[in-house]
């Protein structure tokens, strides 16, 4: 079976076939980097690489491209006037008293970071929406020239009347906009759905990031930059885009909009949409203090590929809800995987079981069904395969898995942090606890986990 995707645009599953036979391009709306993305933004972006590696794993070459959002998101966005608020990277570069390349340069580096931490495939390219300022403003140029972009005195913006199909992705229309509106729209605007394309800058008002173009100094809207960048790296038609439910209401609907009155060409063939992640039962937000981010995974503990283990737990389309229970049920997973594997002798020349695999690959390709890809891959470690056997088709699922399985086969823990860890037992045995804890932490920085064992005894592993 090949690879069949819910394309939230024709709001059915649908065989994927990309415009060239073995190449695909794909784009993934990334984060505003203004602030570390949360649990429940990185459940998106492993969604994404999830894509990424299944495609490969059926054989297609794969140009793909992930934004960074540095300029233009401002704070209303998403609530009513979606041309409202401040900028996020002005706001916080003020109250942090950086320069806003301060800010940006920051949170991008701690993303990429992050990002293998992961084990998420790098795309081809990641974008800076300020390194793309002559391609936004030179695609707002053919919007205008063309007759659907006009100027009020705040900036330009998209004529939405003009475009007979926007809502077709959302659902949005002009009388949801006004019952849903948290602030009243701008009076100039032409139409309430209207959205900003190039946002001029106040008169007497220092920004930190502007500039000048046709229309006056100021900066562009959030919603031009993907369709720039997406057109200026993948070409005027996509096959892939990416991203959370949350961007598919305002954000990709205006994507679509501008970028089809432009090239006149269908601008994405599929899109895929990640649903919302809960905590506790309830939703995430900043303000109850569940905003959770991937330092306060990790300072609880958990390794951040139990997290990625807990995102496969469910399926994208579908709600989950995030607990620490939850996270470390996902550990001990992780880790019994791991200590399963870590047992099994290894031969390079085995081959994986064609059976097992084939099962997997039907599993991952309808329409990314990550657990039941996982229930099949736990099947296989419990089948009666030899242990070679077994290491060699973990190893090829986990190409899709992203689980670092192959760093566990066959490892033999250095003498010298055995013997670190036998002094600690030591210690233990001795009720000398200071000693034997300062041993503890001396191990994990050096990059290993001692864990004892119940009824007496140890174990010694690589942090991964």
């Amino acid at each position: 079976m090949g690879l069949q995707v819910y394309n939230s645009l024709t709001k059915k599953i649908e065989e994927f076939i990309p415009r060239e036979k073995t190449d695909v391009t794909m784009y993934t709306c990334g984060p505003t980097v203004y602030f570390y993305p949360t649990i429940g933004n990185y459940r998106t972006f492993v969604f994404s690489d999830l894509v990424n590696r299944v495609l490969q794993f059926d054989g297609y070459s794969v140009r793909s491209a992930m934004n960074f959002t540095d300029v233009g998101h401002l704070t209303g966005d998403n609530e009513g006037d979606a041309d409202a608020g401040e900028d996020r990277i002005e706001t916080a570069a003020t109250k942090e008293g950086k320069t806003a390349k301060d800010i940006t340069d920051f949170y991008i580096d701690d993303f990429v970071k992050s990002f293998d931490k992961l084990n998420m495939l790098r795309p081809s390219v990641f974008t800076r929406a300020t390194d793309y300022i002559q391609e936004q403003i030179d695609l707002i140029k053919t919007l205008e020239q063309k007759g659907y972009a006009y100027t009020i005195s705040d900036g330009v913006y998209f004529d939405t009347s003009k475009y007979e199909d926007y809502g077709k992705l959302s659902g949005f229309t002009a009388e949801t906009i006004m019952e849903g509106a948290r602030v009243e729209p701008n009076p100039e605007k032409r139409n309430p759905m209207d959205f900003g394309l190039w946002k001029l800058s106040i008169e007497g008002v220092q920004r930190l990031q502007e500039w000048d173009s046709p229309w006056g100094k100021g900066f562009p809207g959030w919603h031009v930059e993907c369709s720039a960048m997406a057109l200026k790296e993948l070409g005027e038609t996509v096959d892939l885009h990416l991203g959370g439910e949350d961007l598919k209401m305002i954000h990709h609907q205006d994507e679509i909009a501008q970028s089809e009155c432009a090239t006149n060409k269908k601008y994405v063939r599929y899109w895929l949409h990640g649903a919302f992640m809960l905590v506790d039962g309830g939703r995430m937000s900043k303000s109850l203090g569940n905003g959770y981010v991937l330092s306060d995974i990790e300072g609880k503990g958990f390794d951040l590929l139990a997290l990625r283990y807990f995102y496969m737990g469910a399926h994208y389309r579908t709600q989950i809800n995030f607990t620490w229970e939850a996270l470390a049920n996902a550990q001990n997973s992780l880790k019994k995987i791991y200590d399963i594997i870590g047992a099994y002798k290894d031969d390079k020349d085995a081959v994986p079981d064609g059976e097992f695999i084939n099962t997997f690959r039907d599993k991952v390709n309808d329409d990314i069904n990550m657990p039941e890809a996982l229930a099949v891959f736990w099947e296989m470690l419990k089948s009666p395969l030899s242990e070679t056997k077994k290491v060699a088709t973990a190893t090829e699922m986990d190409k899709v898995l992203g689980l670092r399985l192959r760093d566990q086969v066959g490892y033999v823990v250095p003498e010298e942090i055995m013997d670190v860890a036998k002094t600690r037992e030591e210690y233990r045995k001795s009720g000398i606890w200071d000693k034997a804890d300062m041993l503890r932490k001396d191990l994990l920085v050096r990059g290993y986990i001692v864990e004892d064992i119940q009824g007496g005894g140890f174990k010694v592993r690589r942090k991964n």
